[in-house]
């Protein structure tokens, strides 16, 4: 991060260059809006204050999103400790925020992703949301760059299994946006 007077600029070019893919990866992990708006909150507060520790030669989506991951297992841990025992008397919210990004991923997107183990949807949202590098989601995972390779060829292929199935549960249904995000993300391999 560049000397103090620079600092807040260079943040602000941070927050307007990085917001839309921290929130559409926090989004895609989380499934909530509210969720993905306090997790992106905090991981702008956390690279905030932790903005010295920020190397130069490394790229700043993948710092940010190395920091937004350690928030959405913070997330999720509090929520664990939060958990309403069952027979408790507190009203639901009566219906959830829209879905955001309805015109980017559908429902069934959303619900597909869901049912993928953690670290496959993970990884193939670093890649495809979060716009990473096949090398550098292995480098902010820790894992060789084979292993991203080969998670987010096995994400997909569920992906398309799950959506496939879907669509034969109810004609008329197309795969093509799960089709198109793999076109999208064909020329970053």
């Amino acid at each position: 991060m560049p000397v103090p007077s620079q600092a807040g600029e260079a943040f602000d070019r941070w927050v307007s260059d990085h917001v839309a893919v921290l929130y559409r990866v926090a989004y895609r992990l989380l499934g909530r809006r509210h969720d993905a708006e306090d997790v992106v909150q905090d991981t702008f507060r956390s690279a905030w204050t932790s903005r010295h520790l920020y190397d130069e030669t490394r790229s700043e989506r993948a710092w940010l999103l190395a920091i937004l991951r350690r928030r959405v297992a913070d997330h999720w841990r509090r929520r664990e400790s939060r958990e309403v025992p069952a027979g408790s008397d507190f009203s639901q919210p009566a219906a959830p925020a829209p879905d955001p990004f309805a015109d980017e991923l559908s429902a069934a997107m959303q619900a597909a992703l869901g049912r993928l183990p953690a670290e496959l949807r993970e990884t193939l949202l670093l890649v495809v949301v979060g716009e990473l590098t096949h090398q550098e989601a292995a480098d902010l995972q820790g894992v060789p760059l084979g292993t991203v390779l080969s998670r987010v060829s096995r994400a997909r292929s569920r992906l398309r299994q799950f959506l496939l199935a879907d669509s034969a549960s109810q004609p008329g249904r197309q795969g093509s946006e799960l089709q198109a995000g793999e076109e999208a993300d064909h020329d970053r391999r």
